[in-house]
């Protein structure tokens, strides 16, 4: 995976202060978030705007602009019945050289493209999303013929629209596992990918120091004893992987034509043949978009779709075609509710 032409970030040169201007920003952020309402209900009127103005409403006033930031904004917008879902989708260019991320909607309406991400080509970085921001970490760059691993670590907030450098990573790496846990953890493989399901973490494929070629066992995290355990059926060689609901979604190299269901109730994986409807060639990204799993083929035919797979249809109603499509060849994708 990589990054088109990075942009110059601009960042603010140090100078003395203005005492009037802090002391506006002190009386903003003070201030109420709609003069004449109580806090809670003007909360409520900002989080019932649809998501493509946030962007706007960020831009009035810094009390508007930290609150939709905050993780409170979501928890409204949720007690409001009011989150949208949208699928953020890192797309690559028909000649292979340039990629963007755009937006759609659960109807396949593209939102916009987003802001090209700061920091140079990369390729073998981790995605994950976290409090409705969209992590982009590590990764492997080359620069004038020397290739290197990267510790940058970049996140867009999709309420703002905009992309910010955090804080660099304690070891440069690429080609990494990731995933959103609440702990910290420590386990020696490479060429994994790694989940979050059921308040466990699962960590399988890739390599480590005790197996030859790819590993078959997974490592399962439980975060509330601390402790790994081990499972002797896992996928390997793994090309695409998804959460939806309570079960984990696997495409392995050796088998692109059947899904591999995983069910963490009983620890039972189930197979399921993807039909040649809409597209029969093999290698499929995928994505998760309204309760359902989104298969987008890796080679541009005649009069492809996306296919749909809806795990809660009547039996032999799960398979459908999606008009959902990215506008390049899918690399990754992530899906964002706020």
């Amino acid at each position: 995976m990589c990054f088109t032409n990075p942009v110059q970030q601009h960042i603010p040169t140090s100078g003395k202060s203005n005492p009037r201007l802090c002391s506006q920003v002190v009386d903003d952020l003070d201030s109420p978030v709609l003069p004449g309402l109580p806090d809670d209900v003007a909360k409520h009127c900002l989080a019932l705007v649809p998501r493509s103005n946030f962007p706007a409403m960020g831009g009035v006033c810094k009390r508007w602009r930290s609150f939709i930031q905050s993780k409170e904004f979501i928890s409204v917008r949720k007690l409001a019945g009011v989150l949208e879902e949208w699928l953020y989708v890192l797309t690559l260019d028909a000649e292979e050289k340039e990629s963007h991320w755009e937006v759609l909607d659960c109807l396949g309406q593209k939102h916009c493209l987003l802001p090209q991400m700061p920091g140079p080509l990369k390729a073998g970085f981790g995605v994950v999303v976290l409090d409705g921001k969209l992590l982009v970490m590590a990764g492997y760059s080359v620069d004038d013929g020397t290739g290197s691993a990267s510790a940058d670590v970049y996140q867009y907030d999709s309420c703002l629209n905009s992309w910010s450098k955090l804080a660099n990573m304690n070891v440069a790496r690429y080609e990494f596992a990731c995933a959103e846990v609440k702990e910290s953890l420590r386990r020696p493989r490479w060429g994994c990918f790694a989940c979050g399901l059921e308040g466990k973490l699962y960590v399988m494929g890739g390599r480590s120091n005790f197996t030859i070629g790819n590993s078959k066992f997974v490592d399962v995290y439980n975060t509330e004893r601390h402790t790994w355990c081990e499972m002797k059926n896992g996928c390997v060689m793994v090309t695409a992987h998804a959460v939806l609901g309570k079960k984990l979604f696997c495409m392995e190299w050796k088998n692109q034509r059947k899904l591999a269901i995983f069910n963490p109730d009983d620890n039972s994986w189930k197979m399921v043949p993807v039909p040649l409807t809409g597209s029969s060639s093999i290698g499929f990204r995928f994505g998760i978009l309204d309760g359902k799993l989104l298969l987008f083929s890796l080679q541009e035919e005649p009069g492809y779709s996306t296919l749909l797979y809806d795990p809660n249809a009547a039996p032999g109603s799960e398979w459908k075609t999606s008009d959902i499509k990215p506008s390049g060849f899918c690399l990754c994708s992530v899906t964002i509710k706020v």
